[in-house]
């Protein structure tokens, strides 16, 4: 059993590089490529509407917008025109942000659940042609109407969720939901039962899709991938943990359900701090590494977590040759 496996491009990727990846992954047969998007970075629109041209099969994903960049009526604005382009393959994330970049716009972030509430019910309403006049907790409108007719009236619609609170949200109202980076697959299970238990007590059946971003090294020589991802996977952690530029849902799944006791990994992140590796165990954990066969046998795991479809990110260099071995092995 395996998830769909698709491609992410991080925003540190200029637009060219993500074409050449996207190309690459449509024929070693992934499924999607999902584009993040954080403040202050480069912003997802140029590539994705790049690849949208160089492709024909891929879906587009944009994951994710947040409503303090965009207003929720200017996500369905934006998002309505882009599924034109590409041909009815768009899929659009929405969630909060990275608090500590979001914070610097100084705009009122203390919201963030009514707000991703606010930008799903405010954009999927304008994608279905309605005429809308809602008062939000953080955003509305007031007779406000797309001038297009969107492509389609169901455009997927999903969540970035990592807290408790963002999963019973996407539960209550999206179509699925965005798992962050470094987040081991054991805390992907306790979050997919949240997600369903929440759509269950609302009485609507459960979002059908869980998008995991993974980082991900795929070699011949499976170690030499894992010491590539080593240092790949090092470097997040030590953002993510030690300098806290992750928000504290995305720490504690870091920390809490990578199989290690509270003092163990205290210990691991020490060893990072002086330069030392995380040994391959710990890695396993955050990382989809190896040789193809490894990797698949990987991405299994992340599939009986509840994982629909694993967007991994290449790390170092060879991106392109990543995706194709990976591709010769599905």
């Amino acid at each position: 059993m395996l998830p769909a496996v698709a491609l992410r491009c991080h925003g540190g990727l200029p637009p060219a590089i993500c074409v050449e990846q996207a190309v690459a992954a449509e024929r070693a047969g992934f499924s999607s490529v999902w584009f993040a998007e954080n403040p202050y970075g480069r912003g997802a629109w140029p590539a994705a509407a790049a690849c949208a041209v160089a492709t024909r099969r891929l879906r587009i994903g944009l994951g994710v917008f947040n409503p303090y960049n965009r207003h929720p009526t200017l996500m369905a604005m934006e998002i309505a025109a882009f599924d034109e382009l590409c041909e009815g393959r768009a899929v659009l994330g929405i969630g909060a942000g990275i608090p500590s970049r979001v914070s610097r716009m100084q705009v009122p972030t203390d919201r963030p659940i009514a707000a991703v509430r606010d930008a799903v019910t405010l954009t999927r309403r304008l994608l279905r042609g309605e005429t809308v006049t809602y008062a939000g907790k953080v955003f509305s409108a007031d007779g406000v109407r797309l001038e297009l007719s969107p492509r389609r009236t169901d455009l997927p619609i999903l969540t970035a969720a990592m807290g408790d609170q963002a999963l019973r949200l996407c539960g209550e109202l999206a179509d699925g939901v965005i798992i962050s980076n470094l987040a081991p697959p054991a805390f992907t299970r306790r979050a997919v039962g949240i997600i369903r238990e929440a759509a269950a007590r609302v009485g609507r059946s459960a979002p059908r899709e869980v998008v995991q971003y993974v980082p991900c090294a795929v070699g011949d020589d499976g170690d030499e991938a894992r010491r590539r991802a080593n240092a790949a996977v090092s470097a997040m952690l030590i953002s993510y943990w030690s300098r806290g530029t992750a928000s504290a849902a995305t720490r504690a799944a870091i920390a809490e359900y990578n199989g290690l006791t509270a003092d163990e990994f205290a210990q691991a992140m020490a060893r990072l701090d002086r330069g030392e590796p995380l040994d391959d165990r710990l890695l396993a954990q955050y990382a989809v590494v190896g040789t193809p066969q490894e990797c698949l046998a990987q991405c299994r795991a992340y599939a009986e977590a509840g994982v629909t479809e694993l967007a991994l990110a290449p790390v170092g260099e060879p991106g392109v040759e990543d995706i194709t071995r990976l591709g010769r092995g599905l």
